[in-house]
């Protein structure tokens, strides 16, 4: 197991692990709805869109 990232609700902080995370997911892993909603929020799919560009 990797950690690729936390998000604490009370301060409303997130952290990303942006390399290990498109990592993972090019290998076909399949985010829970939570992460995507976390990943989504943080404009993760905006970058990743670039970054294919």
């Amino acid at each position: 197991l990797q950690k690729v990232g936390f998000y604490d609700p009370i301060k409303n902080q997130t952290c990303l692990n942006v390399p290990a995370i498109l990592y993972f997911l090019e290998k076909g892993a399949q985010p829970t709805r939570t992460v995507y909603d976390i990943l989504r929020k943080a404009e993760f799919f905006k970058v990743k869109i670039k970054k294919e560009l």
